[in-house]
């Protein structure tokens, strides 16, 4: 069978200041018309380096050997990506093959549109009007879930959620229909039941139209709902390649086995429950949290941003209560744009709370003075869902986690707190060494480590965490959740938790909360609310979550499929 990427021998090194640095050792791989080849392993394994060598897309200081053969669409001939030049890899952008990028709010341009940024594709490859320019942005819009596609399309990316612009990435990748997708971590930042519309959607443009997808991840659920075959990679080698069921039923490498047996499932119980057991302490801490003041308490909040241009303002978050308690871990889950994040950033004095009550550490956010607030943000920590966006690229690492230190005059400058610094980068699994790099030469996956890094910097009594271990492999996001309970066992900080992994939910939460466009519509102890839902939307969110095993997920798929239906969703 023909291959439409034949993958041989590939090595790629990078030169620095320190010497030229291997990624990839000798990989090789393939990929067929319509099949989907997912490449799990570890941040920094050469997982992303491997996929962008397929579109020429590495830098200059990149030293490539081997071949990548990808088929032309238009001839149906095998070309060398290796050596072409840069006119020749701009003509096989977006027509031969498509890239889904990791992190969509750096990928994406904010002083364009997004109707302008997905026809850019389009204009590279052919002559058409506005209209008809409009006209595909719209289609590709509506076809990966985008509401109200005709008015988003005058939208710029800081208007969307981050899992509407990963979407909106996934629409450019399309736009051309390219025979082959490379499709890096693709539902990073999406809630769980969109989530499974994308993987509905490139399992539609496998078996449909007969894209190959090369899919990077490192969710074990999302591989085995939609791969075909596996290969995992460590420190840039592929160590086992086989089918799904092989990979998942009969693996034979150690680094496979110890990938698998790091997913976290549903029903597995709490790691802080099962930390409390082991200290002793878990009839203790309990009956503490009940006795203390809550930190957060949120009585009919709500969050309108203000109109623009004549039009009415829109309401993020509609009547919410919840409390946070001191050692306490709230988790908030649902879809992109139902006001998780938003209410994380007006707990933390980033966005107006507008309507009803938010008092944090006794004090009232609704109407607040930043002048009054400002003592107490050195008490609230904050990880961020990008990490990317979220670090200065100009500064090191180590001056990035030494900022809040700075700001609120813990220490003179980065260098006053290296002490620190190393000691955080050392507590979330990162080596010293890298305080001296810059966050483009770290792993998406390295990156939110250090931003949980900085999050913690200054001992809060609270931490808001958004998504924070949505770009972790599952090897990695399993130590930093352990380190994160021994963290707060040791510092007693409360957390506001927002994801959309549910099984995270259920290994770290006390409490939880489910968000549907603005409302709370369910909200109680984890495990009543995770293993006995109440609400329909809430049985669809758990419906939707994959598990890491492709039989059992493939009859969850269909469940899911059936409460679509029944809730009248298409």
């Amino acid at each position: 069978m023909k291959q439409v990427l034949s993958i041989k021998d590939l090595e790629v090194s990078f030169a620095t200041d320190r010497g030229s640095v291997k990624a990839v050792d000798g990989v090789s791989l393939n990929v067929a018309p319509g099949k989907v080849l997912a490449v799990v392993g570890e941040s920094g394994s050469g997982k992303t380096v491997s996929a962008r060598t397929v579109l020429g897309l590495l830098p200059e200081t990149a030293a490539t050997n081997g071949a990548v053969l990808l088929q032309n669409t238009v001839s149906g001939e095998p070309q060398n990506v290796i050596g072409l030049s840069r006119e020749q890899l701009q003509k096989l952008r977006g027509r031969d093959v498509a890239m889904v990028f990791q992190e969509p709010a750096t990928a994406l341009n904010p002083v364009f549109p997004i109707w302008w940024q997905i026809a850019e594709g389009l204009r590279a490859h052919g002559k058409y009007s506005r209209k008809q320019l409009r006209e595909k942005a719209e289609e590709m819009l509506k076809l990966v879930g985008i509401p109200n596609p005709k008015e988003r399309l005058d939208y710029y990316p800081h208007q969307l959620s981050g899992g509407q612009k990963q979407r909106v990435m996934i629409a450019m990748a399309l736009a051309l229909r390219p025979g082959l997708i490379v499709a890096d971590e693709p539902t990073t930042a999406l809630d769980v039941t969109v989530q499974a519309e994308i993987l509905d959607l490139l399992r539609k443009l496998r078996d449909e139209f007969g894209t190959a997808i090369l899919l990077i991840t490192h969710n074990m659920g999302v591989v085995a709902d939609l791969a075909d075959d596996v290969a995992v990679m460590y420190q840039g080698r592929v160590v086992e390649e086989g089918s799904a069921s092989d990979i998942f039923y009969n693996p034979q490498h150690d680094y496979t086995k110890k990938l698998l047996s790091a997913v976290l499932k549903l029903g597995d119980g709490s790691i802080r429950a099962r930390h409390a057991a082991q200290a002793g302490a878990a009839a203790q801490a309990a009956s503490a949290a009940e006795s203390t003041e809550p930190l957060v308490v949120a009585r009919g909040l709500e969050i309108q941003y203000p109109g623009r241009l004549g039009k009415p303002g829109f309401k993020a978050v509609r009547g919410v209560d919840f409390e946070i308690r001191a050692g306490e871990v709230y988790g908030l889950v649902g879809e992109s744009g139902s006001g998780k994040s938003t209410i994380g950033r007006a707990i933390a004095g980033l966005t107006d709370a507008t309507g009803g009550s938010l008092k944090v550490f006794g004090h009232e956010m609704v109407g607040f003075k930043e002048r009054q607030f400002k003592p107490l943000r050195k008490d609230i920590g904050f990880v961020f869902q990008d990490p990317a966006a979220s670090f200065n690229p100009l500064l090191t690492i180590a001056e990035n986690v030494a900022e809040p230190l700075i700001v609120h005059g813990l220490a003179r400058d980065a260098a006053a707190a290296k002490t620190r610094v190393a000691e955080l980068l050392e507590a979330v699994q990162l080596p010293r060494s890298y305080g001296d790099r810059f966050p483009h030469e770290l792993s998406g996956g390295q990156r939110q480590r250090a931003s949980l890094a900085r999050g913690l910097a200054l001992d809060p009594k609270l931490l808001i965490a958004d998504e924070p271990t949505s770009a972790l492999d599952v090897s990695v996001q399993a130590r930093v959740l352990e380190l994160f309970v021994e963290l707060q066992a040791e510092l007693g900080f409360a957390s506001l938790f927002i994801t959309h992994d549910l099984a995270v939910v259920d290994a770290l939460a006390d409490y939880v909360g489910v968000l549907f466009a603005g409302e709370l519509v369910e909200a109680g102890p984890a495990n009543q609310v995770l293993q006995h839902p109440q609400q329909e939307y809430t049985q669809r969110l758990l419906a939707s979550l994959p598990v890491a095993d492709p039989t059992q997920q493939t009859e969850r798929r269909e469940l899911a499929r059936k409460l679509r239906e029944a809730a009248g969703i298409s």
